[in-house]
Order: structure tokens, then C-alpha cells, then sequence
């Protein structure tokens, strides 16, 4: 490795597992030395890392879909950056690149591991947005999970945030017949309305089984997209028409409980209605990413689909950021500019 390269960067590591609600003790920033560059690896400057409610369930001792974060090791997210030393032919110097080792400044990747980011289509950090893993999430759970067809009506939880803001752009775009989105504050009920939901409320407001009723009207709702559980989700079963279809995305209101969540106490009414519950992860939809890369691009070019990032600035500032992530306190898509 070139002198004029780094040999060392600072990285977040996890120091203990959270119990409940995250805390800043959970986690450490550390320097390590960077492993010299083999064939087939390239060097990464970091500009952007991703934060993602997925991340809480990485973070316990448990066995799941994606295995849990080391002790006294580096975490792992979406980064996006530049390539600033490369031993593979797949990748130059000067390329942009996402990835899968955030949550540090410099990361040495396999170049297998690693997804040129088109120049000139969007800025660089759109690709761990509304380009990336969390536009595709949205697309996908819409369209392929819940069968979105065009008189939908569609309600979505945490529609403020990431996926949940695409998703109800993407329902309107393809013809539904009304676009209902819940959110954490009056600031981000406004921005729904701003981006074309046709009603939002703010859950605190009141029950949400009550908000949602007035908001769908005698129609009910079609389709929703779970991004939240809980109450959430019992509500829009109580407000779900006869076929009607759920998405399970995320169920953030319980990421940080510490004793067993109940089940929603309507279940049973999935039967009577006959309504059909699928829980989906973005790994198992990749099959759509072309297609999906080839519409959203579209979309971004016309302003059909806007998007919006909240940036916080500095790697040290990477924990914090994500325990905000968990209380919302981000409108759209939460990112750490690390470089």
C-alpha cells in the first residue's frame, strides 16, 4: 500500500449489547490499522454511511435472518464512497461505490462486494436512499409483497420516514385511489401532505384505530405498509376491506422492547376478511432491483418521487445518530457523513 494512502481508521464499534433503548455506552470509536490491499480488494473512502432501524435486532445475541454484531468489532451498514486504491479490474481509482462495510472512515472491500453508483443520475447518497436497498424496499413490499393494484386504497406507518415516504409516492404514481400516512409530529403530517399522501395524521394524536377510520372513510383500506407493529398494525386490521393485503416491512415500536410484545388482539378478523400477511426482507427481492432501478430513475428525473435525507456530520456522531433513528427523529432517510 501506497505512504500517501491511510493506514489506519476510526470505526464504531459495539462495546455491549443494549437492553431496551439503545445508549451511547453501547458503543465505542476506536482507530484500527487497515489490512493491506489483496487482489480482488479495493480501498474505500467513505463519504456517506447508512443508520437503519434493522440494525437495533443486530445488536442482541440472537439468532435471525442476519447474523448478530461482534463484541469489541466494527458494526456493518450501508456506506457509499470513493475508491482511492484498487487491485481489482472492476474498479478504478475514482470510482463510487456502495457497499456493506459503514460505520467506518476507510473500508477494504472485495470488489465482488461492491456496486459502482452511476455517475451523473443522483447524488452519491441517494444510493443508500431512494436508489438503493431502502427505495427498492419500498418498491418491492408495494408492488410484488402487497399486490398493489391501481383504486388501491393504501395506508402507511412511519410514512415520514425512508421506506414509508417512497412507498406512498409510488401509490400514487401508480394509480391509487387514496394515500394515507401516519407520522411522529405535525412537521412531518405536512411533508406528507407536501409529497401527495392525500390524508396523514399524527399518531399521538389519539387512537390510531380512530385516526385511521376517518382518514379511509367508509371505503377502508386495500393495502398497508407495516413499518411499525403494534398498534399500527391492529388498527389497519380493524380498517382492512374483505382481501385485503399487508406488507410487513419493520415493526419499529417494538425494536427496543424488553419483555414480549402482544400479538395484535384483532388476529382473528384476518380470517373474516380473508386478508393475506406477508412479512418480506429486501434480500429475498432482489430479483425486482432492474426494474425497479429503471422506474425510480424515472421517477426521481420527473418528480414523481421525492426524497428526503436527514445528515448527520462525523462518524463519532454515528450511535448517536442511530438511537435518534429509533425515536424519530429523522424525516426521510438518516445518514452519517463520515468523510
Amino acid at each position: 500500500m501506497s505512504a500517501a494512502l491511510p493506514l489506519r481508521t476510526r470505526e464504531i464499534q459495539l462495546a455491549s449489547r443494549p437492553h431496551g433503548r439503545p445508549v451511547p455506552e453501547n458503543f465505542r470509536l476506536a482507530e484500527t490499522a487497515l489490512p493491506d490491499l489483496q487482489d480482488g480488494q479495493i480501498l474505500v473512502r467513505n463519504e456517506f454511511m447508512s443508520v437503519d432501524p434493522y440494525m437495533r435486532g443486530r445488536m442482541n445475541d440472537a439468532k435471525s435472518y442476519s447474523a448478530p454484531f461482534r463484541l469489541d468489532a466494527a458494526l456493518d451498514g450501508g456506506a457509499v464512497g470513493e475508491v482511492i486504491a484498487s487491485r481489482s479490474a472492476a474498479h478504478k481509482v475514482g470510482d463510487v461505490v456502495v457497499h456493506q462495510l459503514g460505520w467506518r472512515e476507510f473500508s477494504v472491500v472485495d470488489a465482488a462486494a461492491a456496486t459502482p453508483v452511476p455517475a451523473g443520475l443522483a447524488p452519491a447518497s441517494a444510493f443508500l436512499g431512494a436508489l438503493g436497498m431502502t427505495g427498492l424496499t419500498a418498491y418491492a413490499g408495494l408492488l410484488k409483497v402487497a399486490e398493489f393494484k391501481p383504486g388501491d386504497a393504501v395506508f402507511v406507518s412511519g410514512a415520514a420516514g425512508a421506506v414509508g415516504s417512497i412507498v406512498g409516492q409510488i401509490a400514487k404514481a401508480m394509480g391509487a385511489s387514496k394515500v394515507i400516512g401516519s407520522a411522529g409530529s405535525a412537521e412531518k403530517v405536512a411533508r406528507l401532505l407536501e409529497l401527495g399522501f392525500d390524508a396523514a395524521f399524527d399518531y399521538h394524536n389519539g387512537p390510531v384505530v380512530d385516526q385511521l377510520r376517518e382518514a379511509a372513510g367508509e371505503r377502508g383500506i386495500d393495502v398497508y405498509f407495516d413499518n411499525v407493529g403494534g398498534e399500527h398494525l391492529e388498527a389497519a386490521l380493524s380498517v382492512l376491506t374483505v382481501g385485503g393485503r399487508v406488507a410487513m416491512c419493520g415493526a419499529i415500536s417494538q425494536y427496543n422492547s424488553t419483555a414480549p410484545t402482544a400479538a395484535p388482539r384483532n388476529l382473528a378478523v384476518a380470517i373474516g376478511k380473508q386478508l393475506t400477511l406477508r412479512g418480506f426482507l429486501v434480500g429475498g427481492q432482489r430479483q425486482h432491483a432492474a426494474e425497479f432501478s429503471t422506474r425510480m430513475a424515472g421517477w426521481l428525473a420527473d418528480g414523481t418521487v421525492r426524497y428526503d435525507e436527514t445528515i448527520v456530520d462525523g462518524l463519532e456522531n454515528a450511535p448517536q445518530a442511530f438511537i435518534d433513528l429509533l425515536d424519530g427523529a429523522n424525516t426521510g432517510k438518516m445518514l452519517v457523513r463520515t468523510g
